[in-house]
């Protein structure tokens, strides 16, 4: 694999170190970044790649090596001064102030004032600033009302606000439609053509070969090469990724689901507040079904009903032959129902708590002693889940927080199965996971439900559910509209009708 540079050197690193605690994650890198380039971090989970996007932008300082900014090393870096000499960072969990508008974020600490006053202009920043991109924000929408995907864009508007140089958006398409990620594609494509350098840190290795110009790929805390992308293929990306050749993507799927048993989830005309409108669908004990839909149609909404976190309105529930109607979160988890959230900041982790106290955290109950709790247990089941998911680095009493996004999501995953349940939900299993740890997943989930466990998988990524699940259901505008065998149906069937398209009108168009 070669290397070749684009523009002039904006940011260089030179034999840069990080540790934290025993874990090095940055070992000796050297590397160039420049301007009119769109430049690739890729590598597994917990490689070094947003370690290093960090650095460059001023999140964490190095403990060795020296950091080049325009041709000259800089001796203090953080990001305000990051800020001020034109490198910005879009982060993979987002850092919005929830009760200011979307206006008021996004030129948070850049309002313009004439007189001393602060001028009441953000709107029509916000509105000529939105034209370039096409996001079509409400200036004036509170920001704890918009969806995931829209907040991803206020964190892009505020970074673009502040005419930076480079932009180091880590994994910024985690949370798009296939629609969103064109657009912001097409937007680091126009910030490159001005002479920006975006720095793309991203697990959607289709994505990064579509749109940079150079990949650095990651692997243990190193770099292993800089490559130009119309010299590499992605089969050789994974393998310098992995250090091996990478086996098929999914395994066998689990074929013996004995139909005639009697379902451990049944859900009939599910109605919540939340926008499901008539959810119907079923789960047998060693079975994997798939809701299949697009973003916004209703599949979350109805598994937070069905878990307890929200109420339905309507419709009923009945789980291992009891109604369900009505039951909160914390019944469901004792009676061996599990949600793994596609929110793992909110509503699956304590960032602040040592991995085996997040593991441990649904299953307190079972570990207790006279309302003692056990550590000795907490600490062995941390560690056998934690070693079967293939954290790294492998230290359950380091915060989680401290942890790269897909080794979060194994501790999530590690959080579900320590509670021991007859039927575990996945909602969008493998977001921000990379190739290899995609397929540890993939392989659990099948485990689980060889050993008899109900399995309910959402992903966004059609190919996962097609792949894993015997039968899926359609879910559109808030309703199930149809139920398929994936294993005799493709993703483009699938597609046609979910957008309601028939095949013959796709050809004529």
């Amino acid at each position: 694999m070669t290397q070749a540079k684009t523009g002039n050197v904006l940011v260089e690193l030179r034999g840069v170190a990080k540790r934290f605690g025993a874990t090095q994650a940055l070992d000796s890198v050297t590397l160039e970044v420049c301007s009119g380039e769109i430049h690739a971090f890729v590598g597994e989970n917990g490689a070094g790649k947003s370690t290093l996007g960090k650095v460059i932008a001023g999140v964490y300082s190095a403990d060795t090596g020296e950091l080049v900014v325009d041709g000259m090393p800089v001796d203090r870096w953080n990001p305000g001064i990051a800020q001020r000499r034109g490198v910005a960072m879009i982060a993979q969990e987002l850092a919005l102030v929830p009760d200011l508008t979307v206006a008021q974020n996004v030129f948070l600490g850049a309002e313009q004032k004439r007189f001393g006053f602060e001028r009441n202009n953000l709107s029509e920043r916000l509105l000529k600033l939105d034209r370039e991109v096409g996001f079509g924000l409400d200036p004036q929408a509170k920001v704890r009302d918009l969806r995931i995907a829209d907040q991803q864009k206020v964190e892009i508007l505020r970074s673009l606000a502040r005419n930076a140089r480079v932009i180091v958006m880590d994994e910024p398409t985690s949370s798009l439609t296939g629609k969103e990620m064109r657009q912001l594609e097409d937007l680091m494509r126009k910030l490159r053509d001005r002479g920006c350098c975006v720095i793309y840190v991203s697990h959607f290795l289709d994505s990064v070969l579509d749109v940079a110009d150079r990949i650095s790929v990651m692997r243990d805390g190193r770099l292993v090469t800089t490559v130009e992308t119309a010299a590499v293929t992605k089969h050789q990306l994974v393998s310098a990724m992995l250090g091996r050749e990478m086996e098929q993507a999914f395994p066998d799927r689990v074929t013996d689901v004995d139909q005639s048993v009697e379902p451990l989830l049944r859900v009939k005309q599910l109605q919540t507040q939340t926008g499901v409108e008539d959810v119907s669908f079923e789960v047998r004990p060693g079975e994997i079904v798939g809701l299949l839909g697009l973003v916004g149609s209703g599949r979350t909404e109805s598994v937070r009903a069905i878990f307890g976190v929200d109420r339905p309105s309507g419709g009923s529930i009945e789980f291992d032959g009891q109604s369900w109607t009505g039951h909160d979160a914390k019944r469901s988890i004792d009676a061996g129902l599990m949600l793994v959230s596609e929110d793992r900041h909110h509503d699956g982790l304590v960032l602040q708590r040592s991995v085996r106290e997040n593991i441990a955290l649904a299953s307190l109950g079972a570990r207790q002693k006279i309302g003692w709790i056990t550590g000795r247990a907490e600490k062995h089941i941390a560690n056998e889940y934690a070693s079967v998911l293939g954290m790294r680095p492998l230290n359950v009493e380091l915060p989680v927080g401290w942890f790269s996004g897909g080794n979060q999501q194994k501790a999530m995953l590690a959080k579900a199965l320590a509670a021991r349940p007859k039927l575990i939900i996945f909602d969008e299993p493998t977001r921000g996971v990379d190739v290899g740890a995609k397929r540890t997943i993939y392989e659990l989930i099948t485990r689980l439900a060889s050993e008899g466990l109900g399995v309910l998988l959402i992903s966004s990524e059609h190919e996962e559910i097609m792949e894993l699940a015997n039968r899926a259901y359609l879910v559109s505008d808030g309703r199930t509209i149809g139920e398929v065998v994936p294993e005799h149906t493709t993703v483009e069937q699938v597609l046609y009708q979910l957008f309601n398209v028939l095949p013959e009108q796709e050809s004529a168009a």
